[in-house]
Parts: C-alpha cells; sequence; structure tokens
C-alpha cells in the first residue's frame, strides 16, 4: 500500500486506513469487505444485493440486508470520525444501492490502472518501462489480503490480477525491444513457473534466453509448455510460440537483440532493416464460428477492387464483431503475402481509456521491425513513416473495438494496396463519409444461427437430448452471440445439469444468470460499457427507452416519454443508435434487444422514483389521447366519452385522415396493449378505461378477438373503479359482444343481460338500444333466430326515438338482417336499403358495407346469384378501403355462394381461400375449419 497524503487506502495489499493522527478502524472481515467492494467501484453505485451476495456466497441469512446497511452505517460513522469528509471522501446512499464518493487517486487500485494507461501510450520505452515500474510497486502482496476470502478475491479482483500480468508482459517487451533482456530472465522464469500456460510470457522467456546464448535452455521452455497445454487443455500452443520454437531451431538472425540487429545488417539499406520478416498479428481463429453469411459477403465484396478497402462493422456489446473479423481475416490471411496486423484499441474497455492512436502506430512500427531509435516521437510523424512503410505492400489491418473515427484515422495506410477492417460498438460515420468505407451492420444471429451455435459448443447428443430446452435457451438469449456463448460455457461446466434447469435459471434470473465475474465473459458487464460511454441525457433517454412497454417505440412517443421535443428526442435517440444500443427499422420506429431493454430496465432503477412515474404517465397518456384521436377520425358517429387532460409534457398526436388513423393503429397495436397493462399496474384507471374503449373499434376491424375480450375483461374491472354509471354500462355490453364474437353465448347473455339492467335502471335509452343490438347478435351465435329478430326490432324502435340517424341505419340493417335469416326477404330489403340511404347520407363507409353484405344475401336467397355478387363486390370495396380485415373475410365467405350457385368454380375457390388465409390470421378456427370443408366440396 502506498500513502498518498495523509491518506492510505487501497485494495493490492489490502484495505487499510489514515496513517495520520486519526486511524481508521475497520471493524471485522465482512465490513472490510463492504469497503473493499466500494473502493474498486469509486465513485459507482453498488447495489445492496450485489454486496449481500458478496458477504453471504451461499445462503445470506434473512437479516442480511440489514446487516448490510448497519455495516454502511459503520463505515460512515468511521469515515467521518477519522476526518474523511476533509479528504473529499463520503459514502452517499443511492437508488436502491451506495457510492462512495472519494478521488480515483487514493486508491491504490485505480492509480495502479491510470499508470498503466500511462504507461501504454508513453513515446518511448524507456518512459514506458518506469511508468510500469511505478505501477508495479503499488502491489505490496495478494490483492484484498487478508479482507475476504478467496473465492472472493477472484470474483473482485480477477481482473485486477489479470492486469498486473499483463502489466509485467508489457514491460517486459519494452525490455526486450530495448535489448535489456539479461535483466529479465530471472522474473519471468519465476512469472511462468507460477503461470505455466501463459504462452506471451513463456515466449517472452523463450526470446530472453535465446538472447542470451541459452538457446538449448528456451527449446527446453517451449517443450515444458507444449506438455503442460496438452495435459491440462488437450490443445497445443498457439502460432506465435509454435513460429518461435522454430526460428530458434534455425538460429533466425531476425531474433537478435535490435543492436544485434543492426550490428549484423552491416550496411544492407533500410527496407531490410526494418521489415525483416512479415508481421503476423491476427489472434487464433475464433472456433465454433457460424452463420454471418450476409456479413461475410459484405466484407468479401471489399475484395472485389484495387482502391483502398475499409469496411467498418458496427454491433452493441457482445453481438460477435470480433468474432466475425478474425474468422474473415483468417479465411483471406493468405491473400495478404506482406504480413497482418492486429490491434485491440480498447474503445469500450472496463479498465483502460481508448488507445492513443499513436501508441497503436508505435505498436505497428515495432512489428514491421523498426527500431526503436528510428521512431519518430512525434505522433503525425510515426503515421506518417508507418504509411510510407505500408503503402506499396498487400497487408490487412484488423483494427478492434474502436471508439470513433478519430481514434482509426491515423491509422489507416498509405498506398491503394491495404485492406482494412474496423469494430465498433458505434457507427463510424466520419470513416464511411471521409473514406468510402463499407458500413457492416450486426445484429443478432437468426434462430438457426443460434441453433448451430449452441449445438456446436454442446454437442449434438446433448442437444438432442432436450430440444424443448435448447429452443427455450436460443428465445432466451435472443441470438445473442455472448449470452449463448456464456450459457454453452455454464453447461459444459456442469455437463450432468440438464439444459431445462438453465433454461430456468435464464428466465429467472435474467441478466443476472449471464454475468461473471470475469468482464468480458459477462454481458452485464459488456453493456456497461457501452453505456459509461453516453452522455449523461442520453443515459437518461437508454433508461427511460428500456422501460417503455411494447416492442418498440415511434418516435412522437419517445418525445412524451422523455418531455423533449421531437428534435431534441431524435437526437438523443440517434446517440442510442449511434452507439448500437437500439436500431431504428424502415418505418422509423425504434427498437432495442430483448438482453439489452433488460440492462436498460435495470438502468432506469436508478433513476428517482417520481421521474420513472412521471415518464411512464406521459407515455399512457400520449397513448390514450392519441389514440382517442385516432377512434374519433375512423369512427365520428361513435358514442364519444370524456377524458382528462393529459399530464403536462404529452405529445398527443392528431393523423389528417382514415388512412393515417388507421396506419398509426398498426404501428402502435402493441404499444397500445403494453401500455394497458402498465396503466393497470400502476392502478391507473381512468387510463385504463380509457385505452380501452378508444382501442376496441380497431380490434374488431382487424379481426382480434382474442385480444379484445381479453382487454374487456380488465377494461371493465377498470370501469368499476370508476365513479361512472355509463362506463359501467358500456363495459358490460362490449364486454358481451366480445363474448357473443367467440361463440361464447352463456357468458354473452349473461353479461349483456347486466347492461340492460342497468341501462334501465339509468333510463339510458341509448345504451338499451346499442344492447338489444347485441342480444341479438349473442342470440343469433345460439342459432336462436326468433330472439335475435326480437331484440333487433326493439332496438330499431328505440333508435327511431333517439334521433341519431346513424344509429337508425345500423338498427334498420340489423332489423333487415334478421328478417331476412328468418325468410321474411320483403321485410328484410325494405328494411336494408332503407339503413343503405342513411349510411349513403352520412357518409358512413363501414355502415354501408355491411348492409351491402346484407342485401347481398337477400339477393343469393331469392335466387338472384347476379345481383348478389355486384352487392358483395360492392361491400368488399367499401371493406378494403376502411380496413375492416374481419368483416372482409366474413364477406369472401358468403360470395363464394352466388359463384357457386352460379357454376363459377373458380372465383369460388378463390374468395373462400382468400376468406380461409384471413381467418387463420385472425384465429377463427372455427370459420377456417368451414372454410376448409367448403372448398373441398367444390367440383
Amino acid at each position: 500500500m502506498v500513502a498518498h497524503q495523509e491518506i492510505e487506502f487501497g485494495v493490492l495489499g489490502c484495505v487499510e486506513a489514515w496513517s495520520g493522527p486519526r486511524r481508521l478502524e475497520l471493524g471485522p472481515p465482512k465490513q472490510r469487505l463492504v469497503l473493499a467492494v466500494l473502493l474498486l467501484e469509486a465513485n459507482r453505485v453498488i447495489s445492496t444485493e450485489r454486496l449481500v451476495d458478496l458477504s453471504w456466497p451461499q445462503d445470506p441469512p434473512a437479516s442480511a440486508r440489514t446487516a448490510i446497511h448497519g455495516r454502511i452505517s459503520r463505515l460512515r460513522a468511521t469515515i467521518a470520525a477519522a476526518d474523511g469528509l476533509a479528504h473529499g471522501v463520503a459514502l452517499v446512499s443511492e437508488g436502491s444501492g451506495y457510492r462512495l464518493n472519494i478521488d480515483p487517486e487514493l486508491v491504490d487500485a485505480h492509480r495502479f490502472v491510470a499508470t498503466l494507461g500511462q504507461a501504454r501510450e508513453a513515446a518511448t520505452d524507456e518512459i514506458a518501462v518506469g511508468l510500469y515500474d511505478r505501477a508495479l510497486r503499488l502491489w505490496r502482496g495478494t490483492a484484498l489480503d487478508g479482507a475476504v476470502s478467496s473465492d472472493v478475491r477472484l470474483r473482485l479482483c480477477g481482473n485486477l490480477e489479470e492486469a498486473r500480468l499483463l502489466a509485467l508482459e508489457d514491460r517486459a517487451d519494452a525490455l526486450l525491444r530495448l535489448g535489456l533482456h539479461r535483466s529479465l530472465i530471472d522474473g519471468l522464469t519465476s512469472l511462468l513457473e507460477a503461470h505455466p500456460m501463459r504462452e506471451r510470457m513463456a515466449s517472452q522467456l523463450v526470446l530472453t534466453l535465446y538472447r542470451s546464448g541459452q538457446a538449448g535452455h528456451a527449446l527446453q521452455v517451449c517443450q515444458r509448455v507444449r506438455a503442460k497445454l496438452r495435459d491440462e487443455l488437450g490443445i497445443d500452443p498457439g502460432p506465435a510460440l509454435s513460429e518461435l520454437e522454430l526460428a530458434v531451431l534455425r538460429n533466425d538472425e531476425s531474433l537478435l537483440a535490435p543492436a544485434d540487429v543492426r550490428l549484423s545488417v552491416g550496411t544492407a539499406n533500410a527496407t531490410s532493416e526494418t521489415t525483416p520478416r512479415p508481421a503476423r498479428q491476427l489472434p487464433a481463429a475464433p472456433t465454433g464460428f457460424v452463420g454471418r453469411e450476409d456479413a461475410l459477403a459484405h466484407l468479401d465484396a471489399a475484395l472485389a477492387d484495387d482502391t483502398v478497402r475499409i469496411s467498418s462493422i458496427a454491433g452493441s456489446g457482445g453481438i460477435g464483431k470480433t468474432w466475425l473479423a478474425l474468422n474473415w481475416a483468417h479465411r483471406h490471411a493468405d491473400q495478404y503475402p506482406d504480413g497482418q496486423l492486429f490491434v485491440d484499441l480498447r474503445g469500450f474497455s472496463p479498465d483502460t481509456a481508448p488507445m492513443d492512436p499513436a501508441t497503436a502506430v508505435r505498436g505497428f512500427l515495432d512489428a514491421l521491425g523498426v527500431g526503436p531509435d528510428r521512431i519518430p516521437i512525434d505522433p503525425h510523424a510515426r503515421a506518417a513513416m508507418f504509411r510510407d512503410l505500408v503503402a506499396d505492400k498487400r497487408m490487412l489491418m484488423v483494427l478492434d473495438n474502436a471508439t470513433d473515427s478519430g481514434q482509426i484515422v491515423p491509422l489507416l495506410p498509405g498506398g491503394q494496396t491495404c485492406t482494412v477492417v474496423v469494430t465498433s460498438r458505434t457507427r463510424l460515420t466520419g470513416l464511411i463519409t471521409r473514406h468510402a468505407a463499407q458500413h457492416v451492420p450486426l445484429d443478432a444471429l437468426s434462430e438457426t444461427e443460434a441453433g448451430a451455435l449452441l449445438t456446436n459448443r454442446l454437442g449434438e447428443c446433448r442437444v438432442a437430448a432436450e430440444p424443448a430446452a435448447a429452443e427455450q435457451l436460443i428465445e432466451l438469449c435472443g441470438g445473442f452471440p455472448l449470452a449463448l456463448s456464456i450459457i454453452a460455457a455454464h453447461a459444459q461446466v456442469r455437463p450432468r445439469l440438464p439444459l431445462a434447469v438453465l433454461a430456468d435459471e435464464l428466465r429467472d434470473l435474467g441478466l443476472d444468470a449471464l454475468a461473471d465475474d470475469d468482464p468480458t465473459a459477462s454481458l452485464p458487464a459488456v453493456l456497461s460499457w457501452s453505456h459509461r460511454a453516453l452522455t449523461p441525457p442520453q443515459r437518461t433517454t437508454f433508461a427511460l427507452v428500456g422501460i417503455a412497454p411494447g416492442p418498440d417505440i415511434g418516435l412522437a412517443a419517445a418525445a412524451s416519454l422523455m418531455h423533449h421535443d421531437p428534435s431534441d428526442t431524435r437526437k438523443l435517440l440517434g446517440g442510442l443508435e449511434q452507439a448500437s444500443l437500439i436500431t431504428q427499422s424502415a418505418d422509423g420506429r425504434y427498437r432495442m434487444h430483448d438482453l439489452i431493454r433488460h440492462y436498460a430496465s435495470d438502468i432506469a432503477k436508478l433513476l428517482p422514483e417520481e421521474r420513472r412515474i412521471s415518464a411512464l404517465r406521459r407515455l399512457c397518456d400520449f397513448y390514450l389521447h392519441t389514440a382517442h384521436n385516432a377512434d374519433r377520425q375512423l369512427n365520428p358517429h361513435r358514442e364519444p366519452i370524456s377524458l382528462t387532460q393529459p399530464v403536462p409534457g404529452t405529445r398527443a398526436y392528431s393523423p389528417p385522415d382514415d388512412q393515417s388513423a388507421l396506419t398509426w393503429f398498426d404501428s402502435e397495436y402493441r404499444c397500445l396493449l403494453a401500455t394497458r397493462e402498465t396503466a393497470i399496474s400502476h392502478e391507473w384507471h381512468q387510463c385504463v378505461w380509457g385505452l380501452t374503449w378508444t382501442v376496441e373499434p380497431f380490434l374488431r376491424r382487424r379481426g382480434q378477438l382474442r385480444d379484445r375480450l381479453a382487454i374487456w375483461q380488465t377494461g371493465l374491472a377498470a370501469a368499476l373503479h370508476l365513479a361512472n354509471p355509463t362506463a359501467h354500462i358500456l363495459a358490460h355490453r362490449l364486454l358481451g359482444r366480445a363474448h357473443a364474437d367467440l361463440g361464447e353465448h352463456d357468458e354473452a347473455i349473461d353479461h349483456l343481460h347486466q347492461t340492460l339492467a342497468l341501462a334501465e335502471q339509468h333510463q339510458d335509452d341509448t345504451n338499451q338500444a346499442h344492447t338489444h343490438r347485441t342480444l341479438a347478435a349473442a342470440w343469433m351465435t345460439r342459432g336462436d333466430i326468433g330472439k335475435a329478430h326480437d331484440h333487433a326490432i326493439q332496438a330499431l324502435r328505440l333508435c327511431r326515438t333517439l334521433d341519431n340517424p346513424f344509429w337508425e341505419a345500423g338498427a334498420l340493417n340489423a332489423a333487415g338482417w334478421y328478417a331476412a335469416q328468418l325468410g321474411d326477404h320483403g321485410q328484410a330489403r325494405e328494411h336494408c336499403h332503407a339503413a343503405l340511404e342513411l349510411f349513403r347520407r352520412h357518409d358512413a363507409l363501414e355502415g354501408q358495407a355491411t348492409t351491402l353484405d346484407s342485401l347481398g344475401y337477400i339477393a343469393h336467397q331469392t335466387g338472384h346469384h347476379d345481383q348478389a355478387v355486384e352487392h358483395y363486390r360492392s361491400a368488399l370495396a367499401l371493406l378494403s378501403r376502411i380496413g375492416s380485415t374481419y368483416l372482409l373475410a366474413s364477406t369472401l365467405d358468403r360470395l363464394g355462394h352466388p359463384y357457386e350457385s352460379l357454376g363459377q368454380y373458380d372465383h369460388a375457390r378463390e374468395v373462400w381461400q382468400e376468406a380461409l388465409d384471413l381467418c387463420r390470421q385472425q384465429g377463427r378456427d372455427e370459420d377456417a375449419e368451414n372454410l376448409r370443408d367448403k372448398i373441398n366440396a367444390l367440383r
């Protein structure tokens, strides 16, 4: 532990305290653990659940949360007592967790990471070595020594331990470039004994021994590592160590130290000095690669001409960008005889800042054999030297994990012979615009590709043994490669665990089932790096979109959700799209992958509750008032309901015409139903009732009968919470009609009798009339045409007292229809012609269509089949115009009969097949079965 001014903090050796006049007494180990976690995650919120999980990894007691609160309280008290506030240290509550506000410079773990970043960006190897030494001196033993158990320490500090080993390896590389190999032998030998399967470390020791004149010992190291890898993992060393072993056997001159190389080449020209052999920096090809045929084809297209070729692969974290880039690169490596360069630019890294392009260029120059003394200090001069070296070469460059175009441009080669493949979580529009890079967007795997990935990882036998569970895992992972890989890894390390148990865990735990102590193998951690790169307004937008009900969201709805004007909303959503956290469809709607949405909803829990609730209320009011406006546009003769004023910030939309209103309903249908569920969960009864009423005609028009029944079942419950008798009457009546349309006669009659009793009690003639019409339809589904006709006549009698020609026309058509069912075709025709005249006078298209349908039926029953066809065709034209697919299917069904009577069997078969397709889409199974029978019976 290294003191900073008057304070000692840290996690690398242990958790210690102030060394000043007041000492911080940390108490028992579990209190030290809480402080350790807060220090590791300095200035970030740590949930109580995570502290409980770390403190009691197996079975936390019922009092665990209380115990955590107690430890937090004691830590606050001891920090205050030891003058922590004077140093800017404060432990605060936030949301459902805690955050330790502290200068990262006071924590040795954070100083270590920051110093490593400086070392990797250092202008010279000499400076880098000094910085690596400074960082490594912060370690005074095992991280969190004595503060936590070994398993918890691994979970908390595995990344730090790995960073320490990488720092030692980076330092060794720098010393090797400086020709100081002899100083490394003892240290590398001890390190490799402790970590015998680190191939990079082994390669450094082999090179060190070879340069020190111990070629035999170097080959022994290669043999020991190979044996260890085969025994422990069943694999051979990678290409880097294998090629190094061969080079040692050949006494390859390229292995000489930098000073010896210069002596050996003598008066050789500069080109031979700087490029002794092609660079081959590609990491190993990914195993188990599947699918991505379209993306691979896009990358293949980059080879079609001889210009500078740049491909930019963009997608969210964990979607498989590097996987794709390396697979393609290895497929085509032989087409680049002058070498392959690779760099991880750390654009979204958990513990380091994005790599400075100058550092990446320095690494490329090293790989190309340029001696340290020849590399310019000035970044621009370095980039110019790199461009000059590769200008006429056929090389492949893979630039992985870029943060933006500015990080890429200095690395672009000169000339027109190199191919560059870039991966990034952001869409690199600057690279696309200024350098003609082709954009290769990457989304989730298809269901087939996801199945192939899981089978590759688990084997055909295990997947075939539990096909249903495998399908559930694929569905729950949503085609996310990292999620599938994590689940496959869980299954591989627990070979006897049924896949069904894994599916249950994933369903119950959500993203927590995809977490891991290794951040590169943890989907929440990978997504957190993308989230960290957002601006504060973008983070709020991300969180709120994550809790918005429905599968997607339109711009207008998002503007209400976020309380912004549409222009600012578009910019914020564009930032999330740029970061590959949402996608925009061709119709302009925004969608999140389900797993990203889970993460966003977790982030939303950190927002103040009032802010979340206000946003959802604005969104509910947006959908309610816009749906009401759209319904009034489509159904101007429908009896209106009164709505409360929308909350401030709501930006309701009024569709200008019928087609716009119908298109809006089609786009927002699923969101409207999901919004109702949100309103139900918050007990916003007025909103539930209003949404149910406004969306009902659209559901009927589109034939969504089951959804219609479901919304009225909850709509009735919401209406009963309102002091509005009319709402009670309407809810019972429309629930009864929903049951009747599904053939559920008893339920329909029960609700309709309750409706009639309520309407009579409140002397509501309008709803009495409408209820009689609905009762007529209910009795018709039961097959009692006489009762149906009686109720239709009562409805007509009442409607003629209401001074509403539209309602009277509807009652006339109903009375005519049931008269036709009874065989009274003269009375039926008279009623229907009167109805048609009224509907035409008021430009009621649906009413005209249903009445023409009735007249078509009457004409067919009376033997006027040509006239029936004409009426039905006129009705179909109107129904198509208004988008009423439910009535369209029924009229097509009836049209087939006069065609059959006329001997026009092909026409009959055509319309019945169209009706059959619509009934299948609408879930009208009984109607579909009847249509199949009719088609099969045709000659």
